[in-house]
């Protein structure tokens, strides 16, 4: 498409809305930005905007009254009144990955789920590099959107792209030549309403593809097994029950693929029963896109965990702390609960999502000592958790941390794995991450000088 002259508003000012507009910028479009709070509290926005000569203005129906086309941001309700105007004017309004699948070369796979998504991504990309097969990896992971990598995809490339809900509700021509689908479990029921609408945005990545495309499913999770029937494409499954054709399965100690094995379960350098699946999913995938199962299993072997995803942190006064800020949703904190040894020191809290947090319970009570809380959401899982654990309220992650050192003995284990959104307290779920394993390594220093 040519964009040249064409007017476009993109709607939020984020590091994916940024990418929009320097990528419709540099096409040619008449570009105006627009956010619901001002200029001077989004960071390194305007300079970036003055870069382009982008105006800015206010989230107000008047900024988006000329627009031709309207891109809305991941962190942008879709359904936002003033988007359903705009709709019903006949403007087009789409999100920033359909956008970026007007520009980008090579093929994509797209990777999905409530759980485990960043750490399938990496790994993916991981393992298509070591197997020598050209790769760039973005989108929902890390800093790097989806409309940035257009201008380094290539032909003879794969795009391999983590995908929220968010970014995939409005999709409309985007598709995966590729696309995995891990779990879906109750998660953003504050943006989507319910677990429908939830589970039929994550089906979007499905429902694009086409007779000649692959989708990786999860055989043992019901919602994901479900998309088989919502995609025109070939199926692959992936089980930790039972074997799977094609597909990937546990057998015994052996991961399998194809029939064949692949990798034992010991020489796989992620903790816990969940990542065994992302493993699956995740050498499926590689192994579509052409790379070798013996390359694949030697690259799996070097692979380590992503930041923010059950990373060690450090042994302090012999206590262990782990740091899972990935973990924004209850099944999420269930895994890291699962994968970790007891007696656990759980750090929960931050932005209430809309979820039930009464499932922990079970988990905490077989192996925690205490639930440490945080935040605004604090209230809601204490009353969820009465009478199971012993809850600490803690208030604020620095507290929480304070808190762990003190009351927790040698061979204990703290996790942060708040079961929340970060955004009552930090910028994001990296930014609590990073305050976290700074107030370990305070408290690593002031052990070293014996204080």
């Amino acid at each position: 498409m040519d964009w040249k002259g064409v007017k476009v508003a993109v709607v939020g000012l984020g590091s994916s809305g940024l990418a929009a507009v320097e990528l419709l910028a540099g096409g040619g479009a008449k570009v105006t930005a627009v956010d619901a709070k001002p200029l001077e509290e989004l960071g390194g926005a305007a300079e970036a905007l003055s870069r382009h000569a982008v105006p800015f203005r206010l989230q107000s129906a008047e900024a988006l009254a000329g627009a031709d086309w309207i891109i809305v941001s991941p962190g942008v309700p879709a359904d936002l009144e003033l988007l359903n105007e705009a709709r019903e004017r006949g403007v087009r309004v789409i999100g920033e990955v359909e956008l970026a699948s007007y520009f980008l070369k090579g093929e994509t796979i797209g990777i999905t789920g409530s759980n485990g998504k960043t750490t399938t991504t990496a790994l993916v990309g991981h393992l298509l590099k070591e197997c020598g097969i050209p790769a760039q990896v973005g989108g929902n992971i890390g800093t790097v959107p989806a409309t940035a990598m257009a201008a380094t995809s290539e032909e003879r490339q794969w795009n391999v792209l983590e995908l929220s809900s968010f970014q995939l509700e409005t999709i409309e021509r985007f598709r995966a030549r590729i696309a995995v689908a891990l779990n879906v479990t109750d998660d953003h029921l504050d943006r989507h309403h319910t677990f429908e609408r939830y589970a039929d945005a994550k089906a979007r990545l499905f429902e694009t593809q086409a007779p000649e495309d692959w989708a990786v499913l999860n055989a043992d999770d019901p919602v994901t097994s479900g998309f088989s029937s919502r995609t025109k494409g070939r199926c692959l499954w992936f089980s930790l029950t039972r074997p799977v054709a094609p597909g990937a399965w546990l057998e015994g100690e052996n991961l399998v693929l194809g029939g064949a094995p692949l990798i034992p379960v010991k020489d796989v350098p992620l903790r816990g029963r969940h990542n065994l699946e992302n493993v699956m999913a995740a050498a499926s995938a590689a192994f579509l896109a052409g790379a070798p199962g013996p390359g694949i299993a030697a690259a799996i072997r070097t692979f380590r965990a992503v930041e923010h995803r059950l990373e060690f942190v450090a042994t302090v006064r012999g206590i262990h702390f782990y740091n899972d800020s990935k973990a924004t949703n209850v099944d999420s904190a269930l895994k890291a609960v699962e994968a970790l040894d007891a007696p656990l020191w759980i750090i929960l809290g931050g932005k209430d999502k809309g979820g039930d947090y009464s499932p922990l319970a079970a988990g905490l009570r077989a192996k925690a000592r205490a639930a440490l809380l945080i935040g605004a959401a604090a209230p809601l899982i204490a009353r969820a958790l009465e009478g199971a654990v012993p809850l600490l309220h803690c208030g604020t992650l620095e507290n929480a941390v304070a808190t762990a050192i003190r009351e927790a003995s040698p061979g204990d284990t703290v996790v942060l794995a708040p079961a929340c959104a970060s955004f009552d307290q930090f910028e994001s779920y990296e930014h609590r991450g990073r305050v976290f394993k700074q107030a370990v390594a305070r408290l690593a220093e002031s052990s070293a000088r014996g204080a």
